[in-house]
């Protein structure tokens, strides 16, 4: 899950897909890959209270194994603060880019789904995350600005394709804090398909404020709000997406 505009529902996203994913039965991990922690503290779990976090998986202090969270219904890899200075140390190793891949092949045996949270940048970061992926999923705001570095994403995107992971696929966008009322939502949603070519995967997830109270209370939107529009369409997204595993 990659955008490096800030404020698009990309740890939201991740979490509920994750736990919708869930639903069907499969194995899911989650990797928290920023410094930030949004996704580690939106399961409830204080990032400056770990021990040991992925910045020590990658800097090659532990295995992941080592700091896995094993959750209700899906695991995790949480992030901390620390991680902002793996980026210092990832850049004077030789082959940087595929630290996370390295980490996370031990593991992936026992999942279904892995869904990597990205931080909102295009450092190394998130180059080891798309090292690291199959697909990339683009959640997008459905605003004008909303749109501003999709196609320096796509840029970065291709050279990853070009250097270090030649297989990599575009799954496409997912519309976030869709607002069905205006003509700006859709003229933006209908813009990324022309401008870009790129799918737009439906349902649009409505904007709603149980997504945004749900992080406060450790929990997904899927559980804190099962019965709202946003769950509705984070499960439909889901059932697509397990639907083609």
């Amino acid at each position: 899950m990659a955008n490096q505009k800030g404020g698009v529902a990309k740890t939201t996203t991740v979490q509920a897909l994750g736990a919708a994913l869930a639903e069907h039965d499969l194995g899911v991990l989650l990797v928290d890959l920023d410094p930030q922690a949004c996704l580690t503290f939106s399961h409830g779990i204080d990032p400056d209270a770990l021990d040991r976090s992925l910045h020590d998986v990658l800097l090659g202090r532990c295995d992941a194994l080592d700091v896995l969270e094993r959750l209700c219904g899906v695991h995790l890899l949480p992030a901390s603060i620390d991680l902002a200075g793996a980026e210092v140390h990832l850049l004077s190793r030789t082959g940087r880019e595929y630290v996370l891949r390295r980490a996370l092949s031990p593991l992936l045996d026992a999942y279904d789904v892995v869904l990597i949270d990205c931080p909102p940048s295009l450092g190394i970061l998130t180059i080891n995350g798309l090292t690291a992926a199959h697909e990339v999923l683009v959640p997008l705001q459905c605003e004008t600005l909303g749109q501003r570095g999709v196609g320096q994403l796509l840029e970065t995107i291709d050279d990853v394709r070009a250097f270090t992971n030649p297989d990599l696929a575009v799954r496409g966008v997912i519309p976030t804090m869709y607002d069905a009322r205006t003509r700006l939502a859709r003229d933006v949603i209908a813009s990324i398909g022309e401008r870009y070519g790129l799918a737009v995967l439906e349902p649009p997830v409505p904007k709603s404020v149980r997504a945004a109270e749900a992080p406060a209370r450790g929990r997904s939107v899927l559980e804190h709000a099962p019965r709202s529009a946003v769950a509705v369409a984070y499960r439909e997204l889901a059932g697509a997406l397990a639907a083609s595993l």
